[in-house]
């Protein structure tokens, strides 16, 4: 499932097609670093998700990201603490330049790094990424190209998608 941020329904439409994937066992893990504007898309995701007080476990924020000098051990701890939880991770992502600003919603995990030539760990049992930037670019993720506010909008949009998605949920398990 695909969608763009600006459409405003995105929210909506994400929420919508994660509640399928939304219970009380699911874990989210925001991949990413806030020393790169193109690459804060998750840590900015779950710090918001946190002071909103989103109901399920997130790990990865602004203050305590998980990025590629971290991930293994991160995960390591998560997977122990919580052996039988469902993962989805969040991350940014390149692809084409008419992509930038999709969010996109996957039923496999993430492969932090990838587009940079790092090979890292997967991440969760489904994703979430936002294009952030071209694969086309020279400066991949260093490209001074992107906006912070590309970032902040994307990710208020998946952090609103989430919370539709939970709330579906609940109201579906009440009913």
């Amino acid at each position: 499932m695909k969608t763009f941020y600006k459409n405003p329904l995105a929210y909506y439409e994400i929420g919508y097609f994660l509640k399928n994937y939304i219970n009380n066992n699911i874990i989210i893990v925001c991949i990413g670093t806030d020393r790169c504007i193109g690459d804060c898309l998750g840590p900015l995701t779950g710090t918001i998700l946190k002071r909103k007080n989103f109901p399920l476990s997130v790990y990865g924020t602004i203050s305590e990201p998980i990025h590629a000098l971290n991930l293994d051990k991160k995960l390591s701890d998560i997977k122990s603490a919580s052996p039988n939880s469902k993962i989805i991770g969040i991350d940014a992502c390149l692809g084409n330049s008419d992509s930038i600003g999709e969010i996109q919603i996957r039923d496999y995990p993430i492969h932090p790094g990838k587009g940079v030539g790092k090979s890292l760990p997967n991440v969760g049992d489904f994703s979430i990424i936002g294009i952030v930037d071209s694969c086309e670019s020279n400066e991949i993720f260093t490209n001074r190209n992107i906006r912070l506010n590309l970032i902040l909008e994307m990710s208020t949009v998946i952090c609103d998608s989430l919370i539709h998605s939970y709330y579906l949920y609940k109201n579906e398990t009440m009913a």
